[in-house]
């Protein structure tokens, strides 16, 4: 009895205490990888199933599983036949632009042709009024002349027929044609002295050089 006594008694030593397993399913601790209550893992983590809805839920928000609406065939065809008239209506503004620009060429030419062919019809005009005596310039006949001459001008230059202007100016290959040349101290370098026969533009381009004579 003393023994036993003593043994309960002695001091530093603690009785040891057996698990209790009354309520082992309710009490013990979850492993690793085992969810607990409300889907968590013990860690907090959420479980496999609650996370999978989770990202299948973000990218259904960002449009992985949108599918694309297919076409209507009665759209493309739609779309198909704007797309043929935009392109014919552009090539319709091609070709008229292309036609106005090759119609006001050919008219251009048509008329430096014609224009050309009066020239000499002007000429001899001219040559006419300046052989009038000085006697003569006064009568019917010679006033008549200079009438029709000066409605010729008119017309010509209605319809876009200018002269090159030549004498004392300098001389410019461009309008000129040099077919004499002379020394002569009362002029400057290359500036043109007579003109022999009028040279005329039609609107920007020239029909006809002037045949001028240069000094120097």
């Amino acid at each position: 009895m003393e023994d036993t006594a003593k043994m309960k008694g002695q001091p530093g030593e603690e009785e040891k205490m057996e698990p209790d397993t009354v309520n082992e399913e309710e009490g013990r601790e979850f492993s690793q990888g085992e969810e607990g209550p409300g889907g968590q893992r013990e860690n907090g983590e959420p479980a496999e199933e609650a996370l999978g809805e989770a990202v299948e839920g973000e990218k259904e928000k960002k449009g992985f599983f949108h599918k694309k609406d297919k076409k209507d065939p009665k759209d493309e065809k739609i779309e198909e036949l704007t797309d043929r008239l935009k392109r014919s209506m552009a090539e319709f503004d091609n070709f008229r632009k292309r036609t106005e620009k090759e119609k006001s060429a050919m008219y251009e030419i048509g008329a430096k042709d014609i224009i050309e062919k009066i020239l000499p019809v002007v000429d001899n005009f001219e040559r006419g009024l300046a052989a009038i005596p000085e006697d003569a310039k006064g009568t019917p006949f010679a006033e008549g002349m200079e009438k029709i001459y000066k409605q010729f001008e008119k017309t010509l230059e209605e319809i876009g027929v200018t002269p090159i202007e030549a004498a004392g100016k300098p001389f410019d290959p461009n309008f000129h044609n040099a077919v004499m040349h002379v020394e002569d101290e009362n002029y400057g370098e290359q500036i043109v002295v007579t003109e022999l026969q009028k040279g005329y533009l039609y609107r920007d381009s020239v029909v006809r050089h002037s045949m001028v004579q240069v000094a120097n």
